[in-house]
């Protein structure tokens, strides 16, 4: 079996036990190996952390960039290695898994030119012969903590900003999909990251959560997960100065009103409800549909998903892939058999798709739920995978207060023809994202990203927004006589 070592120190270190990375479209053979780290291999991560961050703080932002440039030349010359692994350990298709190799490339491109830039603000000092001004500072050792779904892209919209920034990192990949990252991780090293700079701990979390939370060392922690995850890390930090940045759940609704062109709007909210399977945080779940087009809107969106060709992510004409593992798996199908048992109903899909071999894999036909009411655990809480709730309103304003009736607030969208209505809805709709005639999905490595109420914490990801949760503001003031 194929063994993928994990970056410790700048070192490339194996251990005594392994984690098997298996392909979730066919679970039977594992697919590679990585290292099972304990707790004392942590606290070792830590400390090549401490060191590398006293070296890479005082590091020229000229060399930081120039790392990072040669560091995306190299996973671009990789692309098809790197894909292929991707799609290997996490299911989505091919042309996905490229997409996602290009954009972590497009990610050191972006802050290798924002570390040249400097960050700071000339300021006026009312005192006669002062200058003032502020810089932006290295706040520290950072804990990353990524997901399964989005392997190579979340981590890459991570450390970039804080590497670049002059901090340092302990990256803890998903369980199930480790190589992507560890992908990222090799072109930085190969493209000259100092050792300990970043370090990658690959284990079981039960067994490392410990080492991994409690390290005094840790300034910040960036996480990417479930609320119930991001919440408990939350309460872990209550009484210590640590700062946590948080990318939680979504229930993400997408509004079609009468005058939409109804095509259109299907084609989007399909690409945005089934793209990886629906297994993305931005990913449309919930469509509002205003009552005079429901029914033909409806006719057209499972006429669309019902072209959708379910299959394993590297077979080209495959453009619905299987769920990422068993277990999401699993909770996705009962998450069905409880909207059924509410009482939605099942326009197509509705069940896992067990055909030939794909009764090997992990795969649930793509699913559009009707009649469906915002009481329903379906409409309120978060399924992650090829499932989408249908719900028709009487008008605009009662449209975006079914969009707002959620606990979440990360992405929504409206489609229409009236300019009025579509700005009515950017500064009506309580997300952090809002998208008109668009998919919720799709925000650029420089498009501030990141939700309201339960789907985040006040710390934005990527663009320069991202620097209030990697730096620190220093006022600096000098006379210069007189």
């Amino acid at each position: 079996m194929r063994t993928v070592e994990t970056l410790l120190g700048g070192e490339w270190t194996a251990s005594a036990e392994w984690i098997d990375v298996l392909d979730p479209a066919d679970v039977r053979t594992p697919i590679a190996r990585v290292p099972a780290l304990a707790a004392k291999d942590v606290t070792r991560a830590f400390d090549h952390a401490e060191r590398g961050f006293a070296l890479w703080k005082r590091t020229s932002p000229f060399e930081r960039a120039r790392v990072f440039t040669d560091a995306a030349r190299l996973i671009r010359e990789r692309v098809e290695e790197i894909a292929a692994d991707v799609t290997a350990e996490n299911g989505k298709t091919l042309a996905e898994a490229t997409g996602e190799t290009l954009k972590a490339a497009d990610f050191l491109e972006y802050y290798a030119g924002l570390a040249r830039q400097g960050y700071g603000t000339l300021l006026h000092d009312v005192r006669p012969n002062h200058r003032t001004h502020t810089q932006r500072e290295p706040i520290g050792v950072i804990l990353v903590i990524s997901p399964w779904n989005d392997p190579l892209i979340t981590p890459a919209r991570k450390l970039a900003p804080l590497l670049a920034a002059g901090n340092a990192a302990v990256f803890k990949p998903a369980t199930e999909t480790p190589i992507s990252g560890l992908h990222f991780a090799r072109a930085l090293h190969d493209a000259g990251l100092p050792p300990g700079v970043l370090n990658v701990v690959t284990g079981r979390t039960a067994e490392i959560e410990e080492a991994l939370l409690d390290d005094p060392r840790i300034v910040g922690i960036t996480f990417t997960g479930s609320n119930a995850v991001g919440n408990r890390i939350r309460r872990r930090l209550l009484d210590r100065n640590v700062r946590f940045q948080g990318e939680l759940g979504g229930k993400n609704a997408s509004v079609v009103l009468r005058d939409a062109d109804l095509p259109a709007a299907a084609r989007a909210v399909v690409a945005a409800s089934f793209g990886q399977a629906g297994q993305r945080c931005t990913a449309t779940s919930r469509v509002v549909v205003e009552r005079p087009v429901y029914e033909e809107f409806t006719r057209l969106l499972v006429a669309a998903v019902e072209a959708l060709e379910v299959g394993p992510g590297n077979d080209p004409a495959t453009t619905l892939c299987p769920l990422s593992s068993p277990r999401q798996r699993d909770s996705v199908l009962a998450d069905l058999a409880r909207a059924v048992a509410e009482g939605a109903t099942v326009l197509t899909g509705g069940g896992p798709d067990t055909e030939g071999e794909r009764a090997h894999g992990c795969y649930v036909r793509p699913t559009v739920l009707g009649e469906v009411t915002p009481g329903m655990a379906i409409w309120r809480e978060e399924v992650f995978g090829p499932v989408l709730a249908l719900h028709a309103v009487n008008g605009f304003d009662t449209a975006v207060d079914a969009v707002n009736d959620s606990d979440f607030g990360l992405a929504a969208a409206v489609f229409t023809r009236d300019l009025s209505n579509a700005y009515r809805f950017a500064d009506e709709a309580e997300c952090g994202q809002v998208a008109v005639n668009t998919t919720t999905t799709g925000w650029d490595v420089h498009l501030p990203f990141g939700g309201f109420h339960d789907s985040g914490t006040a710390y934005k990801e990527q663009g320069e927004e991202v620097l209030r949760f990697s730096t620190r503001v220093k006022t600096v003031a000098v006379h210069f006589g007189g």
